[in-house]
């Protein structure tokens, strides 16, 4: 009798554990739940907020347009009976939920209270216990906030904006979308330099507060320096993808003064990053209306405090070549090398363009790499994107071209009797710029075969005297033909004896001048 009871009561109790498992699976659950939930909230008194569509002036209620923003990204707005399904702004290939108005009633969770936000006509209405109102309205109004801004910054198109000659009807600003393909992790810098990079940038987003209890406008500076094609501007485009930030290309040739170039920053939105590349080139050019008092008021002066969340960043080719007053602390917050290829960037550009983690190869290039030579990050990745259908021609046109980057010429000027400096001349032939064995010239056609024709013919000259810290070859430091030839009759002279004894192994010897 007693074994029987208490099997009855265990079947009760799993009965009452069971059933509202099973209905809360089933339409019926779900409509018992919630009458039971609205029974509830009939013994509790509610304030009621109405959220218009439009204001006064009958513009777009930025409070409405968050607050939906914030429902359809709710997991009850999936629940809905009615959703209605749009294609993405930025890719047509997307396919977007959108709750429909249409009397629908949607509850959320903040803090342990329930609040429920209703869709009347032109209007949304918020719902929640009086009792409760000055414990979370303040801050619920806040979460709505953050998280819209924070999809609006996943789901914003960024756009590259550049500055034209000054015509106020139509503004400074001319933008177009920004879809450039590259990222942080694509750029070639050394693996620890990009997470120190992005780990700087997720704090500066998250630094609101602290620069605000410093005193100091929410802002960071960038120097991005370094030789050309070392991936200066590919790793700005990944700044501003990673940031999400619009971008403000600002070319100093085309400011009238330097009042121009402090409205042109008055005109700039947050959340943007300003870019001013070529820097060390507008502060040598004599030509350039802006000086540099102006460019460092646009830096760091009261001007630049007029918009906050903001990213500059500049770029130059030689940091040293710049006056220091630009590159001091609070000017310039992060400097950031891009060096010449070496081994490690060598493996990265392999890697992501030939799909080449190891090759039989690669310990002659590094070899190469040991002895000095360098090349571009650029100029490696043009070699290995016009041969990527071969990657083992591809590494042996990289080798050729880092050897063929070593070898110089020194040629011989003299026009006239008067001593004049040498000029030193890199020696570039047919297809010597990327190094290219003679056997892979294609003698019948313009150029060599496996290049890129822009890459065929290149070279450059330049006057040693014209090099800063360099010395000047003069022509009395070079021994004349005559002196050639009284030296070697002179070594003629002195192997003379020796003529018959060595005659067999000096038909081997090169002789060298």
């Amino acid at each position: 009798m007693i074994l029987a009871t208490l099997a009855v009561f265990g079947l009760v109790i799993f009965g009452f554990w069971l059933i509202p498992r099973v209905l809360s699976r089933t339409e019926v659950g779900h409509l018992l739940q919630n009458k039971w939930r609205d029974l509830e909230e009939c013994f509790h008194r509610h304030q009621f907020y109405k959220i218009p569509k439009f204001n006064q002036q009958m513009q777009e209620n930025q409070v409405y347009r968050k607050v939906f923003m914030y429902l359809n990204s709710l997991s009850s707005a999936g629940d809905s009976d009615f959703v209605n399904l749009f294609s993405g702004n930025n890719k047509p290939n997307e396919i977007n939920l959108e709750i429909d108005s249409a009397n629908e009633v949607f509850s959320d969770t903040y803090l342990g209270s329930r609040i429920f936000w209703k869709f009347e006509k032109d209007c949304l209405v918020l719902k929640m216990r009086r009792k409760e109102k000055r414990r979370i309205l303040s801050s619920y109004l806040q979460h709505v906030h953050n998280v819209t801004d924070e999809i609006e910054q996943k789901t914003k198109e960024i756009r590259l904006y550049i500055n034209a000659v000054n015509e106020p009807e139509n503004g400074r600003w001319i933008s177009v979308p920004f879809n450039h393909p590259a990222t942080i992790d694509t750029s070639v810098l050394d693996s620890d330099l990009k997470h120190k990079m992005k780990s700087d940038l997720e704090s500066f987003l998250k630094s609101e507060q602290y620069y605000h209890r410093l005193g100091r406008v929410w802002k960071r500076s960038y120097l991005l320096y370094g030789p050309s094609g070392t991936g200066k501007s590919s790793f700005i485009a990944g700044m501003a993808k990673f940031l999400r930030y619009d971008i403000y290309d600002v070319d100093l040739s085309k400011v009238a003064n330097d009042s121009d170039l402090k409205l042109l920053l008055l005109q700039t939105t947050r959340r943007s990053m300003i870019v001013v590349e070529d820097l060390d080139r507008y502060l040598t050019d004599k030509s350039t209306a802006v000086n540099l008092s102006g460019i460092l008021n646009f830096m760091d002066g009261i001007i630049s405090s007029s918009g906050e969340e903001r990213v500059m960043v500049f770029t130059v080719s030689n940091k040293d070549q710049v006056d220091p007053t630009v590159l001091r602390p609070g000017r310039i917050d992060v400097h950031v090398h891009f060096p010449l290829c070496d081994f490690p960037a060598f493996k990265t550009l392999a890697n992501s363009h030939l799909g080449l983690k190891e090759h039989k190869l690669f310990p002659q290039v590094e070899e190469i790499f040991q002895t000095g030579a360098s090349l571009s990050p650029a100029e490696i990745g043009e070699i290995m994107i016009f041969n990527r259908g071969s990657p083992t021609r591809a590494l042996k046109n990289v080798i050729s071209a880092l050897k063929s980057n070593t070898d110089t010429k020194v040629t011989i000027i003299t026009a006239n009797k008067k001593e004049e400096p040498l000029r030193l001349t890199h020696s570039v032939s047919v297809g010597g710029a990327l190094g290219v064995p003679s056997g892979l010239l294609d003698h019948g056609g313009p150029g060599p075969v496996g290049l890129p024709p822009r890459l065929m013919y290149s070279g450059s000259a330049r006057t040693v005297e014209e090099v800063r810290g360099s010395r000047s070859f003069r022509r009395d430091s070079i021994p004349t033909v005559r002196e050639f030839k009284k030296f070697y009759g002179l070594l003629k002279t002195k192997n003379n004896k020796k003529e018959f004894v060595d005659k067999e192994s000096s038909q081997h010897e090169v002789p060298v001048f």
